[in-house]
């Protein structure tokens, strides 16, 4: 468990679907994410999973418990290289708050302080500015852009749909 200064950022538990199915049934949150929006049956199934993995956190309000968005630290490599990629998202109802930033940057500490991590990747589409400011805002440095290289969902004729991505990272020298 992860203390912020408005947060309390934790692994999942199976009673979170509530929250979850809050943000993950709207259709605006899969602009720039995989996947298409949750029902409520889903969204049970997905914190049972999640409540599993300790790469997924969930952000709630210490005020209340309610969670308001996830962030993940998954291995980008073979563990061993130590370099994990950073992701997260927020319910658009408290977007604009400063608590993605406010979450992710409790887990970059956790995990560069804790797991002894060398370097934190992440991604985003251009297009998504309200995330490439969360991770600059984290410290992360721009390294480049990936043209057309994440497939967020399937067109009608069952095309992919590309998105490129901003690609950012921090290292642990940059975090010290």
């Amino acid at each position: 468990m992860l203390n912020t200064e408005r947060l309390i950022v934790r692994h999942f538990l199976p009673n979170d679907y509530q929250d979850v199915y809050e943000y993950l049934s709207l259709e605006e949150v899969y602009r720039f994410e995989r996947g298409k929006p949750m029902t409520v049956k889903e969204a049970k199934k997905f914190c049972k999973v999640q409540s599993k993995d300790t790469r997924f956190w969930a952000a709630t309000l210490k005020e209340n418990g309610k969670v308001i968005g996830q962030v993940t630290l998954t291995p980008d490599r073979p563990e061993i290289f130590r370099m994990w990629n950073l992701g997260y998202i927020f319910n658009p109802a408290y977007h604009g708050k400063g608590y993605a930033t406010e979450a992710a940057r409790a887990v970059i500490k956790y995990a560069f302080e804790e797991m002894g991590v060398h370097r934190i990747v992440g991604h985003c589409s251009p297009d998504n500015t309200p995330s490439w400011k969360v991770l600059e805002k984290c410290g992360m440095k721009k390294e480049g852009m990936s043209r057309k290289d994440f497939p967020v969902r399937m067109d009608s004729d069952g095309n992919p749909v590309w998105l490129d991505s901003l690609n950012y990272a921090v290292l642990d020298e940059d975090y010290k």
